[in-house]
C-alpha cells in the first residue's frame, strides 16, 4: 500500500507541474529583444541587426527594439537594415535614438525614417544625412538626388516630413529630438526604453497590437568576430595595418630568407584590405601610400643622400591625410599618427633595412670561402674553443677542435663551417702534414 500510495504521490505532482507549465507561459511578461546599432553603420552592423530581427521573429516576441547611437557609415549597409525591417512584418519594429547623448546622424537618420516607430530620448540629435560622393560633382549629384528621393519616399510611408527628411540629406539639417518631434520627423520622444513601450500599450504596429507596457527586454549581442571586426573598424587602425604590412612585404623582398617579416607583413596587409573594404576609401590615397613605401625601398638601393626618402615621407603624409573621405563621419586618421608613422618608416628604411641589406652584400661568397681552406692566420681572440682570428686581413670568427689556442698562436684554417672557420694550431697541421709524407 505505501508503494502504491508513494507511486500515487509522484503521478499526481507530474500532473499538477503539466498543468501549471501553460498557466506560467500564460502569465508570464513579453520579451522585447534589444538591438543596439551603435558606431559605424557597416556590413558587421547590418549582419547584427538582421540577426536581432530574425531572433525577434522566430521567439515571436513582443517587438524588436533597435536603440540608435551612430555617426553613419555605408549607404549600402543602411539600406540592408532599412531593407531588414521593412520585411519584418509579423513582429512590431521600433527606433528608439538614446540615451541622452546618443545621436542617429546620416546614416542613422535614414534607417530611423525608414523604421515604422521612431522615438528620440531627450538631449538626443537626428540629420546631416548628405550622402557623400566619391567621383567628382556629377556623380555626387546622383548620389543625393538618389539619396533625398529615398529619404522622402521613407518618410511619406510612415507619416513623416517628407520635406525635412529631404533638407536632412540635401541641406545636411540636424534636429534636436524637440525639433524633430515638432517637425514631424519622429512619433514621439521618450527617455528610457520602457518609457517607449509605455507610451506605445494600446497602439498597433504594423496591424500587431502593444499590449504590454513594462515588458522584459532581452539583449542581442553581436558574436566575437563580428565585435571584434566591427571594434577594429577604425581609419587609424586599418592605416596602421595596412602600411606595416606593405612594410613586411616588401623587407622580406629587399632580405629574403628572413620569414618572420614577409608573414606577418602579409597578414597585416589582408586583414588591412578586410578593413579598408568597410569604409570609405579614396583610392588616391592607397595609391600615395604604397608609392611613398615604395621610394623608402628606393632609398636602401639608390643612395639618393635622402632625396627618395624625403619624398616618400611626403608622400605617406599625403596619402594618410587623403586615405578617407573627410565627408564621412568619423573616417579620418589622426594627423599625429600619420606624422609619426611615415617620420619612423622613413627612419626605419633609411637605417635599419639600409644596414642590413648592406651586410649582407659584406658576406663572403661561397667561393671566398673554400679559397681560404688551407690558409694561415693569427688568434686576436683566444680559442676556448671558440673565438676570432684574422685571416687574409679580415677577422673571421673560429673554432678550435684540439683544444684552447691563446691569443697571438699561429693557425691554419681547416675547414668552414657556414660562417665559421675551423682551425687548428700551425705546429698540429705541420706535424700532420709530415706524418703523411712519411706514410
Amino acid at each position: 500500500m505505501k508503494r502504491w500510495a508513494i507511486w500515487g504521490a509522484i503521478l499526481a505532482a507530474g500532473l499538477g507541474l503539466g498543468a501549471a507549465r501553460p498557466a506560467l507561459g500564460q502569465t508570464a511578461q513579453p520579451q522585447v529583444i534589444v538591438v543596439s546599432l551603435t558606431g559605424t553603420v557597416d556590413p558587421l552592423s547590418a549582419r547584427y541587426v538582421e540577426r536581432g530581427l530574425r531572433t525577434g521573429v522566430n521567439e515571436k516576441a513582443a517587438a524588436v527594439l533597435i536603440r540608435i547611437d551612430t555617426p553613419g557609415g555605408l549607404d549600402s549597409s543602411m539600406r540592408s537594415i532599412i531593407t531588414a525591417i521593412s520585411t519584418t512584418t509579423s513582429v512590431p519594429v521600433v527606433c528608439w535614438a538614446g540615451p541622452s547623448g546618443a545621436r542617429a546622424a546620416s546614416a542613422g537618420a535614414i534607417i530611423m525614417l525608414g523604421c515604422p516607430v521612431a522615438a528620440m530620448a531627450p538631449g538626443t540629435n537626428i540629420g546631416a544625412a548628405h550622402p557623400v560622393g566619391y567621383s567628382g560633382a556629377i556623380e555626387a549629384a546622383k548620389v543625393t538626388n538618389d539619396a533625398a528621393a529615398f529619404a522622402r519616399a521613407l518618410a511619406q510611408a510612415h507619416n513623416r516630413s517628407a520635406d525635412v527628411a529631404e533638407k536632412m540629406v540635401r541641406q545636411s539639417i540636424s534636429l534636436s529630438a524637440e525639433e524633430a518631434l515638432q517637425q514631424k520627423v519622429i512619433d514621439f520622444i521618450a527617455p528610457t526604453q520602457s518609457s517607449v513601450f509605455a507610451y506605445l500599450s494600446g497602439h498597433t504596429v504594423n496591424g500587431v497590437s502593444v499590449s504590454e507596457s513594462q515588458p522584459i527586454f532581452q539583449p542581442v549581442g553581436m558574436t566575437f568576430i563580428e565585435a571584434l571586426l566591427h571594434g577594429a573598424v577604425d581609419p587609424n587602425i586599418a592605416f596602421i595595418l595596412f602600411l606595416l604590412g606593405l612594410v613586411g612585404i616588401i623587407f622580406e623582398i629587399l632580405h629574403p630568407g628572413i620569414r618572420l617579416p614577409g608573414v606577418l607583413g602579409v597578414l597585416a596587409f589582408l586583414v588591412s584590405l578586410v578593413l579598408l573594404g568597410l569604409l570609405p576609401v579614396n583610392i588616391a590615397g592607397v595609391v600615395l601610400l604604397v608609392a611613398g613605401v615604395i621610394f623608402l625601398a628606393f632609398e636602401v638601393h639608390l643612395h639618393t643622400f635622402g632625396a627618395a626618402a624625403t619624398l616618400g615621407i611626403a608622400l605617406l603624409v599625403l596619402g594618410g591625410l587623403f586615405l578617407f573621405n573627410s565627408s564621412v563621419p568619423n573616417a579620418q586618421v589622426s594627423k599625429w599618427l600619420v606624422i609619426g608613422m611615415a617620420v619612423a618608416l622613413g627612419a626605419f628604411f633609411t637605417l635599419v633595412v639600409r644596414a642590413v641589406v648592406q651586410s649582407r652584400k659584406q658576406l663572403p661568397s661561397p667561393a671566398k670561402l673554400h679559397d681560404i681552406v688551407g690558409t694561415e692566420a693569427v688568434v686576436v681572440r683566444a680559442l676556448d674553443p671558440s673565438g676570432v682570428v684574422r685571416a687574409r686581413g679580415e677577422q673571421w670568427s673560429a673554432h678550435a677542435a684540439a683544444g684552447p689556442v691563446p691569443e697571438g698562436v699561429r693557425v691554419r684554417v681547416t675547414g668552414v663551417q657556414g660562417l665559421m672557420l675551423e682551425v687548428e694550431p700551425l705546429e698540429v697541421s705541420q706535424v700532420n702534414q709530415s706524418e703523411g709524407e712519411v706514410r
